[in-house]
């Protein structure tokens, strides 16, 4: 919405406007272009016109969603799923990715997982079990394998440190 306004007021055309591109229908002159790159900025949106950028940009948002909306489905494999939406070959994805980001695609895809479970030993009730579920990971020790490995703590050290500190920060507002 607010970049539909942004380009409503700069009287720049477009086409289509999606999560993180817009078609426009006329070349847009550098000093619009300029004007609407600060207007974003001010937002806290960023304007790039490299197409590695914004394909990079895809592949985070893809994985983004995954992780976060497709809790239900069944197992998802990156190599399938990622081709299948953004229609490039998983070879091509990776190296962009990897170029663009500094960081491979199932490192990027594993660290959010993370930083999913973390969020769900929070703020859910939820056992270890339904979070390995939720997260698709085959077993309750993958997962708190892997969140070791990155976080150093298991995910009940996790869960219980958090509360604790939860529970010092109640005390102290009170």
């Amino acid at each position: 919405m607010a970049v539909k306004s942004e380009l409503e007021n700069l009287q720049i055309q477009f086409r289509t406007i999606e999560l993180g591109e817009v078609e426009t229908i006329d070349n847009i002159s550098q000093e619009k272009l300029k004007q609407l790159d600060n207007n974003l900025k001010l937002m806290g949106l960023e304007l790039t016109k490299n197409k590695k950028t914004v394909l990079a940009e895809k592949i985070r948002t893809s994985i983004i969603e995954i992780v976060n909306y497709l809790d239900d489905q069944t197992k998802i494999c990156l190599s399938d799923y990622l081709p299948r939406k953004l229609n490039y070959n998983y070879t091509f994805l990776a190296k962009v990715f990897s170029e663009v980001k500094g960081i491979t695609i199932e490192k990027f895809y594993i660290t959010y997982k993370i930083e999913r479970i973390k969020e769900l030993l929070i703020y859910h009730d939820l056992s270890l079990n339904e979070i390995s579920f939720i997260t698709q990971y085959s077993s309750i020790a993958h997962m708190s394998g892997q969140f070791k490995k990155l976080t150093g703590l298991t995910p009940s050290q996790y869960r219980q440190l958090k509360c604790n500190n939860r529970i010092q920060a109640e005390k102290i507002a009170c």
